[in-house]
């Protein structure tokens, strides 16, 4: 996962908080590993309908671990980082280990923007361009490799539209 970097719905604690706790857990030689609810998702594009397997990241501990210090990610799956109200956010891929795509997803489930490729280990910001709802992060190129882009539909619960 990239690491988020800050959302103005979540303020500077969450940007200085949730890291604090996994230094925490390390430091205590205690395993910051968190067990992470899964869900499907499908990708409407205008070719076909795409589903993948995500883990869900809900709350400050789960979003600020994301896929931090993966070795791979399997293809049709991802994590999908909600933050239940639209806010612009932005991520970073500190401690990331894979290339990734970040498809940032407005509270419809509408594809606003798409980051390609977001390099590993990078403190580099992605910001989200647009207010949104929701972020998925997917292997690196599997969005321009699936036709995956802006105006496509992201059918899961969180927007009321499951599929």
């Amino acid at each position: 996962m990239a690491s988020i970097l800050n959302s103005r719905r979540l303020g500077r604690r969450f940007m200085l908080g949730a890291p604090l706790v996994l230094a925490t857990c390390v430091a205590r030689g205690q395993s910051a590993e968190i067990t992470f609810k899964r869900s499907s998702l499908v990708i409407e594009t205008s070719a076909r309908k795409i589903k993948f397997d995500v883990e869900l990241a809900l709350n400050d501990a789960e979003r600020s671990q994301g896929l931090m210090f993966r070795k791979k990610l399997e293809p049709y799956e991802g994590m999908l980082f909600d933050f239940f109200q639209e806010a612009p956010v932005s991520f970073w891929m500190k401690n990331t280990l894979i290339p990734l795509d970040m498809i940032f997803i407005a509270g419809d489930g509408t594809i606003r923007h798409v980051h390609s490729n977001a390099t590993p280990l990078s403190t580099d910001t992605i910001p989200s361009e647009f207010p949104v709802r929701a972020v998925l992060e997917i292997n690196g190129g599997s969005a321009r490799l699936l036709g995956i882009k802006p105006g496509d539909k992201v059918k899961n619960a969180i927007f009321g539209n499951a599929p």
